[in-house]
């Protein structure tokens, strides 16, 4: 539980916004990994506050679970990332696109179908997968970021082509029953909020539609409530090996696409937007659709989620709010570290320990816990990567210059280890030492010579 200063402060910034942004409801929660710490509401639901049981539409934060229904196929083995989108989705009009380029937005779609607008007419009106692109790509896949709608109405496409059955069965049988998310649904289901447009020069209220998006709903259809939503927010926080891995929930987490220009403390994911605020690295994803808009980010430092739903248009700050609900919360009752323990290492891995030597460059290598290897600059400063041990022997890159690169150890005929090979780098126990494997070859004269 929170303290109650917490508690009001949190209150208080939710009604701040609401009261701001002149929605006629918002709610909101922060939980720490499976817990919900608090949540709240402000205004009227058919005459009542509302509640965390209470269902607003989430617009493109519904672009989420088809990324993750796309990475249990790729993890799965049914495709790779590269793939082109073509390879897998015979109808596409938008055949050279990789299916990581269309989860990031650097599929080089537009951003929009043809008119009339999807947001605001029924699904009806585009039958097929040709009738979502109106217009030819903008530029050539993965030279840019550029937010594409329509590229998630092509992933839900593929996924019910490969499952069988539509994108939202697969997004209820594989993600909202296993993680227990039982008031997340495609259409609304009472008690659920309307949506409603405020006018922008009087406190009056115009009704929006909620038509079905059909074809364009894996880009915002999906209805949720806070509750429901702080489940998933845990979810993206540590996996569920019933849905998809901590390692590929993390992969989620790491920028795939650059910011658009202009706009340098964002950056995209593979199906999260993810948002520098205040110093914190958040990954989510803001949604809206008419009559609503939603928000849902979590960190990752501090093992905390947030959410926040309004029923207006436009108006409140509610990606902002979102941010500085998980901030108060960090900033007052901050996450305690997990207590040090001692892990079982076996000698093979200890003998890789302490520092190498990359020409004279010194560096370390240090074990996290008993499966994690990090590699860095002594005194920090150096290029640092963690790295995941493989069934071979070898290691992988996590993260960092050497993502992606493997990490081994050569070994000398009676097995102890001569150096060390980074992707072609070799790191050495000595400096230039004579004896030792350094590319190029060293001098006889060795260290102190003079030329």
């Amino acid at each position: 539980m929170l303290l109650d200063t917490t508690a009001h402060a949190l209150t208080h910034r939710l009604a701040v916004e609401q009261s701001r942004g002149r929605a006629p409801s918002m709610v909101g929660a922060v939980s720490r990994g499976a817990t919900v710490l608090w949540s709240g509401g402000r205004g009227e639901v058919d005459g009542a506050p509302p509640t965390d049981d209470t269902q607003y539409r989430i617009g493109s934060i519904t672009k989420t679970f088809v990324a993750v229904l796309v990475l249990r196929l790729r993890d799965e083995g049914r495709l790779a990332l590269d793939d082109r989108l073509g390879d897998h989705l015979p109808d596409t009009p938008v055949a050279d696109a990789t299916i990581a380029q269309l989860l990031a937005h650097s599929s080089g779609l537009p951003a929009e179908t043809g008119a009339p607008w999807w947001e605001r007419s029924d699904g009806s009106v585009r039958p097929d997968l040709a009738s979502l692109v109106a217009e030819p790509p903008l530029r050539a896949p993965g030279r840019r970021h550029h937010y594409s709608n329509v590229g998630y109405g092509l992933l839900g496409a593929l996924v019910g082509h490969l499952r069988g059955h539509d994108w939202f069965t697969a997004v209820g049988t594989e993600i909202l029953e296993p993680i227990g998310m039982t008031r997340t649904t495609y259409h609304p289901s009472a008690p659920h909020a309307h949506g409603w447009a405020v006018h922008p020069w009087a406190d009056l209220l115009h009704p929006e539609p909620a038509h079905d998006a059909a074809l364009m709903a894996p880009a915002g259809q999906m209805w949720s409530t806070t509750a429901d939503l702080a489940r998933f927010g845990a979810f993206l926080l540590h996996g569920d090996d019933r849905v998809l891995s901590a390692r590929t929930v993390e992969e989620m987490r790491r920028p795939s696409a650059p910011s658009e220009a202009g706009d340098a403390d964002r950056s995209h994911g593979l199906g999260l937007q993810l948002l520098r605020h205040s110093g914190r690295a958040l990954a989510g994803h803001t949604g809206s659709m008419p009559g609503f808009v939603a928000t849902l980010w979590v960190d990752p430092a501090e093992d905390l989620a947030a959410v926040a739903f309004a029923n207006a248009t436009s108006g409140p700050a509610i990606g902002g709010l979102v941010a500085e609900l998980i901030g108060i919360v960090a900033e007052r009752e901050p996450l305690l570290p997990e207590p040090w323990r001692p892990a079982v290492v076996t000698e093979e891995v200890l003998a890789l320990l302490g520092p190498w030597y990359w020409g004279a460059a010194p560096i370390a290598l240090r074990l996290r816990g008993t499966d994690e290897l990090t590699v860095g600059g002594l005194g920090g400063g150096a290029r640092a990567s963690r790295f995941s041990p493989r069934p071979d022997g070898t290691w992988v890159g996590l993260d960092g210059y050497y993502a992606g690169e493997t990490l081994r150890a050569v070994r000398h005929a009676d097995g102890s280890v001569s150096h060390l090979d980074l992707g072609s780098f070799v790191f050495t126990r000595e400096p230039y030492a004579p004896g030792e494997v350094i590319p190029g070859g060293v001098p006889d004269d060795g260290w102190g010579a003079t030329r």
